[in-house]
Parts: structure tokens; C-alpha cells; sequence
């Protein structure tokens, strides 16, 4: 028994010496962006950060709300303008205060999520939106349209939302 569980100790020892560097270190911050759950995460928008960005759509997807937290951590009032899809001419221009973050989709405290009209994606699919702040060059990028199924985002949905039987 003795041989048995000193021989485990040296394969767990010998696990966490050759894994545990990679397991343990701080993941790299220099990526464009990086997945956090479901929605994306965006640091190179000018001054502002966007944090787990994904969107809502209705069952056809031709409408959907866009989901995020938008940090500006600068003296200066910033507005960030959102161009949904490649050749869309859905667009949203959102002001961010100075100091703060500007939360979308927080469901004790819900802000009215912008509402995107023409999204032109289903729930599952994966849809080309610009994110620019200012004079700065826009950054596009993948995101991530679903529906309200996912018990966090039930209620997110544009108008002529779901009940809950539909989603199984």
C-alpha cells in the first residue's frame, strides 16, 4: 500500500513539475483579444476596453442586443461607435463617461441593451462588427450571436422574445 501511494506521489510530482508552469502562469495580455465564457473580449479600442461583447438575437436574427461592459478608464468622455457586419448598415453610437464602465445585459441592474435593427445573423452564427473610438482606426472583430436560451441571457432578447418551453 505504502509503495502504492509513494508511487502515485512521484507521478503527481512529476505532473505538476512538467504542467504546473503553464497551469499557474498569468495569461499573456498583449492578444487583440481574448474569450472570456461565451463573448469576446476586446483591449485595443483606443482608450476604451470591451469585455465579454457578444449578441442577442431574436429567433430570425434580425434584431439583436448587444451585450458588453465598456470601460474607459480615461478623464475624457469617449464614444464608442459599433458597426454590425461587414456591408451592414446597422450601427450604434454609445457614450461612455469618463471614469466608468457602461454595463449591457447585467440582469439586477439592466441597462437597455442597444437594440442592433438588420443584424442578419442567426442565433449560432458569428458576425463581422467594428468597434472605433474617435479618429483611431476601427478594430473588427468575430462575435458571437445567440439566443436567449442559455439560463444568463433568458430575457435578453429583442422583442418577441422566447418562453421558456421553446428553448428545449
Amino acid at each position: 500500500m505504502n509503495r502504492l501511494l509513494s508511487g502515485a506521489a512521484v507521478v503527481l510530482a512529476v505532473m505538476l513539475t512538467t504542467t504546473g508552469c503553464g497551469f499557474l502562469a498569468e495569461m499573456g495580455t498583449s492578444k487583440p483579444y481574448t474569450r472570456s465564457g461565451v463573448g469576446v473580449n476586446i483591449h485595443d479600442v483606443g482608450p476604451l476596453e470591451i469585455r465579454n461583447v457578444l449578441i442577442v438575437a431574436n429567433e430570425d436574427g434580425t434584431e439583436g442586443n448587444l451585450i458588453a461592459a465598456i470601460v474607459n478608464p480615461t478623464e475624457d468622455r469617449q464614444v464608442l461607435h459599433v458597426r454590425v457586419g461587414e456591408d451592414s448598415s446597422a450601427a450604434l453610437d454609445i457614450p461612455v463617461p469618463a471614469n466608468s464602465t457602461v454595463s449591457f445585459g447585467e440582469k439586477d441592474s439592466l441597462e437597455d441593451p442597444p437594440l442592433i435593427e438588420g443584424l442578419g445573423a442567426l442565433p449560432g452564427a458569428m458576425v463581422a462588427v467594428s468597434f472605433q473610438v474617435g479618429d483611431e482606426e476601427g478594430v473588427l472583430r468575430q462575435i458571437p450571436v445567440l439566443d436567449g436560451c442559455l439560463p444568463y441571457l433568458e430575457g435578453l432578447e429583442p422583442d418577441g422574445r422566447r418562453t421558456p418551453g421553446e428553448c428545449s
